[in-house]
Order: structure tokens, then C-alpha cells, then sequence
């Protein structure tokens, strides 16, 4: 893939080498004693500790609570900073995920009107975000709650050793299925879906899950095929890695090499044969309006 030297997008948080911590949602975090103290012991901390009590007392509130929304926990928790130092090639995979973001907002702005370019946050280990706290476990990511894509360059290496899925196209393909689930966001069918939660048997749910799942494959294939038409930066056997990394996650491949056995009413991705079908209609018709999955009868 010819990526070298082309536009990197500036829509990106790099926040690898900082660990998020903290509370949610009325939580108290750990991490705001010391500035608590602090404060408390300086006359400006003496005139603040009175009119929380007071404030407290009316309301009910936990002081400690209310000091820490006073101190900036917006409910996304404190970073910390860790002595990190980013190899030559994280920095290079760091590089190669800007730029494929970069061509993903040139396809998507000119295929949809008032498109709203999102944000790739890379990181390490551990992050925050406005769906909660992640490990580099989860695997990459997309919030609809900040609108952003979340990644930790070290999926990478993992595709490669142990789910056999090298290459930088297959990388590509990573990253523009999570934009796809952006695309979704900005058409509504994430919200229609979480609207369904609770209302749906699970297994009903995941039903709805995998269709959501392969029309975000079919994105990614859309965003591929009017890629390799505007630049033309696909080589050969880039579209078998991007086919093969969408069989190697397939659930029932998964679910084979995890438990010993498939269990399909607990997809939540699709099939290894479902994700590259529909990556690859995606990519062979470069048609948003044949990717609709939630009314196709045959996935």
C-alpha cells in the first residue's frame, strides 16, 4: 500500500504514555486527595470548604463529590503521565493510522453532505472515554458518546502473531470499519440500535448487533473502493490482507479457537464468511445505498 508522503489528518489525540484513572458518574476518585488537601489548608481552600459544607448540607451532596467537579473531573477521570517512549515503528504505525484517517475524511466528505469528521485517539494500555474505561484488551474501539475512534497501535502486532492477519491494508481496514460505525452514528442507526436494548431478548439483540457489525464491514469496503479510485494506492494482495483480517475476526473463528466450539445465537460480529461478503460488496459497488443490513434476508 502506497502510503508514504500523503496527507495525515490533524483530527487526531495521541495520548499514548498517559493512563486514565477515576470516577464516573458520582464516583469519588482517589487521585483527588492530594489536591484536596491542598486546598483545604490555604485561605482560599478555608472559604471554599464553607460554602461546600453549606452547599452539601442543603443538597445532600458528598463534599468530596462536589469538590472533585470543582477540581475539573468532568467524568472522564484524571491521566496520568508514564514514562513512555514510543518505538521507531509504533511511531511509523502512529503515521500510516493518521494518514489512512486523513483519506477516509476526503472519501466520506465528498460521499455525504455535512459530514463530521471524527477524532482517532491513540493510547496505551489504558484509556478514558465517554462510553468509560478501556483496556488495549478491548481491542480498537468507537464512542459514539464523543464521536471519536479509539486505538491502541499494539492491535496491530497482535493481528499479525496471533490472529494472522498481517499487512498494512488489513491495518486499513481496522480503521475504516470504526469510521463506519461513525458513518452510522451520523445517520441515526446507533441510536435506533440503542433504543433496542432492553426491549429485545439478547439474543434478539445480537441479531441486530451483527447487522450492524457487517454494514460497518460494507462501509469500510465502500470507503476502499472509492479510495483506490481517487489515488489508486492499493497493491497487489492488499485486498486479500483486508478479506483475510475480515475472516480472521470473524465470531464463529473466534469462538472456534477460544472454546473449542461456535455458538451463533451469541454473535455479535458475524461470521468469518458474513464480514468478508460484506466488506467486499462494499468494495466492488462503492454503493451506500446497498449496504442496508438490517433488511437484507440473506447476510
Amino acid at each position: 500500500m502506497k502510503w508514504e508522503g500523503r496527507r495525515r489528518s490533524s483530527n487526531v489525540e495521541d495520548r499514548r504514555g498517559q493512563s486514565g484513572g477515576g470516577m464516573r458518574g458520582g464516583g469519588f476518585n482517589p487521585m483527588l486527595i492530594g489536591p484536596l488537601i491542598k486546598i483545604l489548608f490555604s485561605k482560599t481552600g478555608l472559604i471554599i470548604a464553607g460554602i461546600v459544607i453549606a452547599v452539601s448540607v442543603i443538597t445532600g451532596t458528598n463534599p468530596l463529590t462536589f469538590l472533585g467537579g470543582f477540581l475539573g473531573e468532568g467524568g472522564q477521570g484524571f491521566t496520568t503521565e508514564t514514562n513512555y517512549t514510543p518505538t521507531a515503528e509504533e511511531d511509523r504505525l502512529a503515521a500510516f493510522s493518521e494518514t489512512i484517517l486523513a483519506d477516509t475524511e476526503d472519501v466520506w466528505n465528498n460521499l455525504l453532505e455535512n459530514y463530521r469528521e471524527p477524532t482517532l485517539v491513540l493510547f496505551s494500555g489504558q484509556v478514558s472515554s465517554a462510553c468509560g474505561m478501556a483496556s488495549s484488551a478491548t481491542g480498537p474501539f468507537y464512542c459514539p458518546g464523543d464521536e471519536k475512534l479509539y486505538i491502541d497501535l499494539s492491535f496491530f502486532r497482535e493481528m499479525e502473531l496471533k490472529l494472522n492477519a498481517p499487512g498494512d491494508f488489513a491495518q486499513a481496514y481496522v480503521i475504516a470499519h470504526e469510521v463506519g460505525h461513525h458513518i452510522q452514528k451520523i445517520m441515526g442507526i446507533t441510536d435506533q440500535m440503542h433504543k433496542l436494548r432492553g426491549q429485545v431478548s439478547e439474543k434478539e439483540y445480537n441479531q441486530y448487533s451483527v447487522r450492524l457489525e457487517l454494514q460497518a464491514d460494507f462501509l469500510a469496503g465502500v470507503w476502499a473502493h472509492h479510495s483506490q479510485k481517487s489515488i489508486g494506492w492499493m497493491e497487489k494482495g492488499d485486498l486479500d490482507e483486508a478479506l483475510n483480517a475480515a475472516n480472521a475476526i470473524g465470531d464463529d473463528r473466534l469462538q472456534k479457537q477460544a472454546t473449542g466450539r461456535v455458538i451463533p445465537d451469541s454473535f455479535t460480529h458475524g461470521s468469518s464468511a458474513q464480514r468478508m461478503k460484506w466488506f467486499k460488496k462494499g468494495f466492488e459497488t462503492g454503493d451506500i445505498n446497498q449496504g442496508d443490513t438490517f433488511n437484507a434476508t440473506n447476510l
